[in-house]
């Protein structure tokens, strides 16, 4: 940090702190006994935080950390500064400030970014067994015990996953201006062959609309499940004999990856979709026509609610409970942090505490929301500039609900977790230790064809067959036999 930086600090954490010496000379209205250990009155030194999260940066993310920095300096005597990642550059990124020292002291992870197990095992995240009794005892009464089970690597917690959704459901996403300009039937709409009538309406009749937006995250639903989010190793959902399978030499891949090329060739998808990070900007225009999302109870609300125009959906797959959807959205300590009390302090707060999560999730009120009544909000015109991935924040039953929100969504959530039916291979945790050189060379190689594959860029005759003989010379096959030999000790041992 510069000297400036440095003089700017120390003058803003005076300021803020004469504040609040007023403010208690007049009385506080906004106390809480359940985080007295740590109030503001104490003597140890104000403690900032760094907080590295996934998502479009946001315009106003200081501005907001401002106002948090306030509140939880009050509450724990820590300040925030948030460092935001977009999506889809946030792991390859989040693995060169891990491995150059880059000071940080909570980050986000997930099966799909940043992978949440793997970078437990190198090392990156810091054990929170003995953090979480000290300093967690709020947050495990909070969040749902399935999520904290889950989440464990090799028996110890090494972050607090997002109390949210459990299954994982995909779903056909549209913007209902078209579907209604056109009068679509999407009732029926299940499978990728499914929706070529729709988009076909589309690229007719709407020359400046994306009728297929997706990124280079993008990869076609078959019903399997990842060992390893994104890397080709997988297991059918319906197995009986629990054999992990090269993905692109399934009949059900294949035939999706000649699927998405016949969209690209057509038009339906953007020439630049491979390489594009993030459909964010697209969603602000509204011209889009659909896409493929992971949806909830009400999902339909949240998404209109933050693009200011209609959006519905339709399933796509079944609601399934895996590893992906337990650790779809984690925060960790990382290993290096100077402060991991503190830390572990503020995600206690942040997932106990309305007031602050909803401040992080929906920004200022009165300039980014405002409060229809004592549980629901709805966006004002600066949300625009503060318009945060909810899943990625911390316990999001806490949240206000949206203005079409029912009184009992959350209540809507507890029954979807409840409902959903487990992988076969939920709670199986690869250790690629004994294979690290390998595992290496097939990420270079995920690198290499992946994304253009599975957006359809390129021609799956032509390059599916290339792919899977690098994936091999990589040592795909090495890789594939470890991992079942841990699996089939896994079964044998949960029986």
């Amino acid at each position: 940090m510069s000297k400036s930086k440095r003089s700017f600090s120390f003058v803003l954490a005076t300021l803020m702190a004469l504040v609040l010496v007023l403010s208690a000379c007049g009385g506080s209205k906004n106390t809480d006994s359940s985080n007295s250990g740590a109030a503001a009155g104490n003597s140890e030194e104000t403690v900032n935080l760094i907080w590295y999260t996934i998502g479009t940066p946001q315009k106003d993310v200081d501005r907001v950390m401002e106002e948090v920095s306030k509140y939880t300096k009050e509450k724990i005597n820590a300040t925030i500064t948030m460092k935001m990642i977009d999506w889809g550059d946030y792991a390859q990124k989040m693995q060169v400030n891990v491995a150059s020292g880059e000071p940080m002291d909570i980050i986000f992870t997930s099966a799909g970014g940043f992978d949440y197990v793997q970078n437990a095992r190198k090392g990156a995240f810091m054990q929170l067994d003995e953090l979480l009794e000290q300093y967690g005892k709020d947050l495990k009464n909070a969040i749902d015990p399935a999520f904290l089970e889950g989440s464990k690597v090799d028996g110890h917690n090494y972050g607090i996953p997002a109390n949210k959704e459990l299954p994982q459901q995909e779903v056909w996403r549209f913007n209902k201006t078209f579907v209604d300009k056109y009068n679509l039937d999407i009732t029926n709409v299940r499978s990728l062959e499914s929706i070529e009538p729709l988009l076909k309406t589309i690229k007719e009749n709407e020359p400046g609309v994306t009728p297929f937006a997706m990124n280079k995250e993008y990869v076609p639903y078959v019903p399997y499940d990842y060992v390893i989010q994104n890397l080709p190793m997988a297991v059918k959902l319906d197995t009986t004999d629990y054999k992990i399978v090269n993905i692109l030499e399934t009949p059900e891949m294949q035939e999706a990856l000649n699927v998405m090329h016949k969209y690209y060739k057509a038009g339906y998808v953007a020439p630049e979709a491979a390489t594009t990070g993030s459909t964010s900007d697209l969603m602000t225009s509204g011209q889009w026509f659909m896409d493929r999302a992971q949806t909830q109870p009400l999902a339909d609300n949240l998404w209109s609610a933050s693009y200011g125009y209609p959006v519905v959906s339709t399933p796509a797959s079944d609601a399934i409970i895996t590893n992906t959807s337990v650790q779809g959205s984690i925060m960790a300590i990382s290993a290096n942090s100077e402060h991991p009390e503190k830390a572990m302090e503020f995600l206690n707060l942040l997932n106990t505490d309305p007031v602050l999560r909803n401040m992080v999730d929906s920004g200022i009120e009165g300039v980014h929301y405002k409060k229809i009544n004592d549980t629901h909000y709805e966006n004002l015109d600066e949300s625009k500039n503060y318009d945060m991935p909810s899943y990625s924040l911390g316990n999001n039953m806490l949240l206000y609900l949206n203005a079409n929100d029912p009184d009992d969504k959350w209540e809507q959530f507890k029954k979807f977790n409840a409902e959903g039916v487990n992988s076969p291979i939920l709670s199986f945790n690869f250790d690629s230790t004994k294979v690290a050189t390998e595992m290496a060379a097939v990420q270079n190689v995920k690198e290499q064809f992946w994304s253009s594959l599975m957006t359809g860029t390129v021609d799956p005759a032509e390059y599916l067959p290339k792919a899977i003989e690098k994936f091999k010379e990589a040592g795909l096959d090495k890789v594939i036999a470890e991992a079942q030999a841990q699996l089939d000790a896994w079964r044998a041992e949960n029986k």
